[in-house]
Formats: structure tokens, sequence, C-alpha cells
């Protein structure tokens, strides 16, 4: 059989976690927490199952939980969206991303990404017959350089995809950056893909600049949200996609043809606990202290923090210790020092290599502790 993804091999995430299990490492690589999600959540589940929530949902979502969505948007971004038209509840947020994609996507498109990328960006482009155009982020900063953005426009361009808060990096789009991004895309007649599944996960008073804020953009684009992300359930794989009416249509017929609906019960407990808005709006201030207390343990190590300002994740620069390949480092973390992370190269096509770890934060404070007792170790 001819692979339709020859050159994708096994996720570096699971190698990595893989490697951590064999030698009974700490993982900080794969971005999941460690502790208990909310009680109050699980038992909003069970009693969706008791009450008989438990056949299938209307392929678009459970109506409750759209419409707790819709006033949870307006209530943060000031946006009016039609919970019936605009929004489409999915199995997780890479699911959503990779429909979007196929909604949109015809043999011979182009697409602009930005590296280091999520892993699974590449490949969805690529097996709907897309054509990837990479483009690096400003090291070690990680800023789009917007300039090579307006020079990889070609008539084939199809779409650009955005990722803010960023991973694997942390960093955050600005108003800035979106207005730049908008005359990209108004101009030049573009779709716009935006990953967004760390909304909440943002720090030090820095604002969430939503692609739900631009009017002009909305009206091209396919949003992207996680459950898991906000809810500390990543198990549950519940996502959603945010687009206006008529891209949501096409959304929902390559929708309805793969997974049809989601888990009914999860949907209906969801939407029972979003009354609860402190979950979500002390979800940074939860983040940051994990963030800052990794940071403060690490300050005496040769790492060198590259600061992340949202996701679960800060990368570290080993450029002090060591010039081997960011691969063989992380390797050698796990057999020699006891804690997994990921190597960045892995999140560029090209195997880009800055001397540069990720680490994931989203771990209780005993797991953190021991991460670093381990990288406390490092010299020189």
């Amino acid at each position: 059989m001819e692979s339709k993804l020859p050159h994708i091999g096994t996720s570096i995430f699971t190698v990595m976690s893989q490697l951590a299990a064999k030698h009974g490492a700490i993982n900080l690589g794969q971005g999941f927490p460690d502790f208990p999600m909310s009680a109050e959540l699980i038992e909003c589940v069970n009693q969706a199952m008791k009450d008989g929530g438990n056949q299938y949902a209307h392929s678009y979502g459970v109506p409750a939980l759209r419409t707790a969505l819709a006033e949870k948007i307006q209530f943060l971004y000031g946006t009016n969206i039609h919970p019936e038209t605009d929004i489409t509840i999915t199995p997780g947020g890479t699911y959503a991303l990779y429909t979007a994609f196929t909604t949109i996507i015809q043999p011979g498109d182009e697409v602009i990404i930005f590296e280091p990328a999520y892993d699974s960006y590449i490949p969805n482009i690529t097996i709907n017959g897309g054509v990837v155009v990479p483009i690096a982020l400003s090291f070690p900063t990680y800023t789009i350089p917007w300039d090579k953005v307006k020079a990889a426009i070609t008539p084939k361009t199809k779409a650009i995809l955005v990722n803010s808060p960023h991973n694997p990096t942390g960093t955050v789009m600005t108003h800035t950056d979106i207005l730049q991004l908008q005359e990209i895309i108004v101009t030049n007649n573009l779709y716009l893909i935006s990953d967004e599944v760390y909304e909440h996960l943002i720090y030090d008073n820095k604002p969430h600049a939503s692609i739900l804020k631009y009017p002009e953009l909305y009206k091209r684009s396919f949003i992207i949200y996680s459950f898991g992300k906000t809810y500390h359930c990543t198990g549950w794989k519940l996502g959603y996609c945010i687009a206006p009416d008529h891209l949501s249509k096409e959304f929902r017929k390559v929708h309805q043809f793969n997974v049809f609906s989601c888990d009914t019960p999860k949907q209906l407990g969801i939407a029972k606990y979003m009354s609860n808005k402190e979950a979500y709006l002390t979800l940074g201030n939860f983040y940051q202290e994990k963030r800052d207390y990794l940071r403060a343990l690490l300050k005496d190590t040769p790492l060198q923090a590259i600061p992340s300002s949202g996701s679960y994740f800060e990368s570290y620069s080993y450029a002090s210790i060591s010039n081997e390949a960011d691969t063989l480092f992380a390797e050698k973390l796990v057999t020699e020092y006891g804690i997994a992370t990921i190597p960045m190269s892995a999140f560029y096509h090209d195997g880009t290599d800055h001397k540069v770890i990720r680490l994931c934060f989203a771990k209780q404070k005993e797991t953190l502790d021991a991460a670093a007792a381990c990288l406390q170790k490092l010299k020189n």
C-alpha cells in the first residue's frame, strides 16, 4: 500500500513517553495535568448519565452546551455568536483542526503555518492534498516575522494557521499582530484557522487577542477550542469549532460523515458546569503560579528560560551545557537524569535545532519538585 503520510513516523510524544516509562522517569514531556479535575464537573456528568442522557447527541452538539458557549463568548469578548449555526462540538481540538483543513483544502492549495508548530498541523494539511508553507518564528522571542508572511503569499495560498497562546513556545499574539494578520487575510481573500485551545491559559495580565473580537477576520475563520485544556480533562477529548454560518455548513458536511456526534453525558455535564465562571476565569492565575514555581526551582541551574506567556509549557535553552543535538540531550535527560522533556526540533519540519527543550508545568507541586531535583543536577 502506498502511504498517504510517507514521511510521518511515531509522534515525539509517544517516543518520549515510552522512554520515560522504560526508565521510570518523571514525564514533563506530554502536555496533560497530573492532578484531579473538578469533582463537581464529574458529578454533573454522572447525573447526566443517571438522568438518561446516554443516546446520540445532536450532530452539532447538545443545544444547551452550544447556548452556554454563546453566552460565554458574549461575556468574554462582547461578540454575538449564534449557537445553532456557528458552533459545532467536536471530539477534541485536534479533530476540529483536521475537519477545518478538510473543509477548505483542495489538492495543491498552500497553507502557511508557523514553526515550531503543534505536530498535527503538517500531516493534516498533507493528507488533504495541501502544500505546507512553513515560516519560522523569530528565535528566541518566537514572534511572527510579518514581512516573511507577506512574501510567502502566492496565487495558490488558501489559508493561514495561527496558534495563540502558542504551543510549544507559550508566546501570545498581540492586537498589533492581529491587525497585520487581518490585512493579509482580507487583502488576499484567504481563510484563517485559529487554534485557541489555550485561550484561558495566559499570564502576566496579558489579554487573549481572540479572532472572535475581529469581525472582518471572523467572517473568514475557523476558531478551535478544547474543553480538555479548560477543565483539566484532556482524556475526555471534547472541543468545538466556531465559524460563521457559511463556513460551519461546510465544516458540518465533513463532520457528519466522520464522527457524526460526540459524547452526550459529558456535553450535558459541561453545559451545566459552565455556569461556574470562576472555573475558567481563575485558570490563568492557577497555571501562572505553576509556571513561576518551576522557574524559581530552576533559576540556579544552567538552563535558561525562554519566557512563556501562555499554554502549559515553557522552553529552556541548554546551550551553556552542551552543543549536542536536542534529541540526544533530551534522551540523556531521561536515561541519566530521570526526566522526560520534548526537544524543540521535533516541532520543525526540517529539525531546526536551537538547543532548546520544552517542559510541561501542568503538574502538581510534588511532580515539579521531583522534576526540578533531576534538572538541578545539570552542570555547565
